[in-house]
């Protein structure tokens, strides 16, 4: 079970062609998540480069409103998640405090991220998709993901938000090609109250069947267009990214 679900997006000081972005990623692939994998409670841990999720997503994108809050990260290159049987199993010992208490080279590399923001969510609901069977329960996430974390602007909202997943988001979730799972999430710890993290098979499968579904909150005669109205993201908020570790086999 993975019903704990520690977020962190970030920046790299270091360009994408700098040895220190190689020498970051081959530090926290081959030490960092393995260390924080072999932790007990901890069911995996995964890293997503975020892409971008095409021209459609964008023009949902430039509609949302996005937070300027003081103490909020703003990263959007990468996303950490890690996954546990519960996610108190982050507070004790906190998971924020025995990272800051790291030695070298950790302290140095951790140095590298910018606009570091970090939530503790857990699962308020769980659906399976067609595709479910490419990865077993409570291992770790899809290839390819799409993820959002937010608020609603008023209480009103929030039960419109939650008869929207209910009634129909999920339930479309659990039919549409291409999908593993979704869940959707709560926070124990952050400025998002809310997040939802769909699982793809792949990029490509993500942009045939969901790409179109997600583009109805452009039109102002569906449920969906309301959610976009009502609801305040993170920055770079929602994320879609792919998978760099574990690798995924092609």
């Amino acid at each position: 079970m993975d019903n704990g679900i520690w977020a962190t997006w970030y920046d790299l000081a270091d360009d994408a062609n700098s040895p220190g972005r190689d020498a970051f990623l081959d530090w926290l692939h081959g030490d960092y998540l393995p260390e924080i994998q072999s932790k007990a409670g901890i069911a995996w841990a995964a890293h997503y480069q975020i892409t971008g999720g095409g021209t459609k997503m964008q023009a949902i994108h430039d509609r949302l409103v996005h937070a300027e809050v003081e103490g909020v990260g703003t990263g959007t290159q990468f996303l950490m998640l890690v996954g546990a049987t519960s996610p108190h199993v982050f507070f004790d010992p906190r998971i924020d405090e025995w990272e800051k208490s790291l030695g070298e080279p950790a302290k140095s590399m951790l140095a590298r991220r910018v606009g570091t923001r970090t939530c503790i969510f857990t699962t308020e609901e769980f659906v399976t998709g067609p595709e479910f069977d490419a990865r077993p329960a409570g291992s770790t996430p899809g290839p390819a993901i799409q993820m959002g974390s937010f608020r609603t602007k008023s209480v009103e909202d929030e039960f419109d938000l939650a008869a929207w997943y209910a009634q129909y988001r999920l339930p479309h979730m659990s039919r549409m090609p291409g999908c593993i799972a979704t869940r959707k999430l709560v926070s124990i710890a952050s400025w998002a109250k809310h997040s939802v993290m769909y699982e793809f098979t792949s990029l490509e499968a993500r942009q045939q069947h969901f790409q179109n579904h997600e583009s109805l909150a452009l039109d102002d005669t569906v449920w969906t267009n309301k959610i976009i109205t009502y609801t305040i993201h993170a920055p770079g908020s929602p994320s879609v990214g792919k998978r760099l570790w574990p690798p995924v086999d092609d």
